[in-house]
């Protein structure tokens, strides 16, 4: 496997931590455990994912965000306390990836593993705010189950089809800076529109 595909699994992975943190960590032990995607021997250092004690205490971290991402504003709250978790969980999966022998390689994914992860986090987030404005509960549902079915999916097109990790990192890396841009003018409008006393409309 090539630095392009390993820094491509790096990347894909560390920035889906950015929505899932616990949900990246239980996948990648369970597909382990369970032989479904037949990760290389150069990888061999993600096989403490694998642990039970590990894959069971993500799964029940894994099960409250399930539960606490389709509350609004309850969603919020759970972010802005990960805000501090899911950057460092991303570095160090990215870390985990890369080869342990090239200490360059690992500051860089370690760096850039943190950083995509804190920029997905902050594009959920950031979305996640603008919905919970609304006042119906279905669409903060919606998003939060195409977060959960999307995370679980490119979490196994990246490791599957490690040639095509970076085009993902790259389309997750687009997606989310367009979701923090976007959010942050919805912001703003809002806020604008409250400062001069205008009711909040349509964003």
């Amino acid at each position: 496997m090539g630095i392009i595909e390993i820094l491509g699994i790096a990347g894909s992975v560390s920035l889906l931590s950015g929505w899932r943190l616990y949900l990246s960590i239980l996948a990648t032990g369970l597909a382990m455990q369970w032989g479904a995607i037949p990760l290389p021997e150069h990888l061999a250092s993600l096989q403490v994912l694998a642990n039970p004690w590990v894959m069971g205490i993500a799964g029940l971290a894994a099960l409250c965000e399930f539960f606490a991402d389709k509350v609004a504003w309850l969603d919020s709250l759970w972010d802005g306390v990960h805000t501090f978790v899911r950057p460092v969980g991303g570095a160090l999966l990215a870390l985990a990836i890369v080869d342990p022998s090239d200490p360059a390689t690992q500051v860089i994914a370690f760096v850039l593993g943190g950083g995509g992860a804190l920029l997905a986090h902050g594009g959920k987030a950031g979305a996640r705010a603008v919905i919970n404005t609304s006042p119906e509960p279905v669409s903060n549902v919606v998003m939060s189950s195409v977060e959960d079915v999307a995370t679980a999916g490119l979490l196994y097109a990246a490791y599957e089809y490690p040639l095509a990790a970076g085009g993902i990192a790259l389309v997750l890396l687009a997606l989310a800076t367009w979701l923090l841009l976007k959010a942050r003018r919805i912001i703003k409008r809002i806020f604008g529109r409250r400062d001069a006393g205008i009711p909040p409309g349509p964003a």
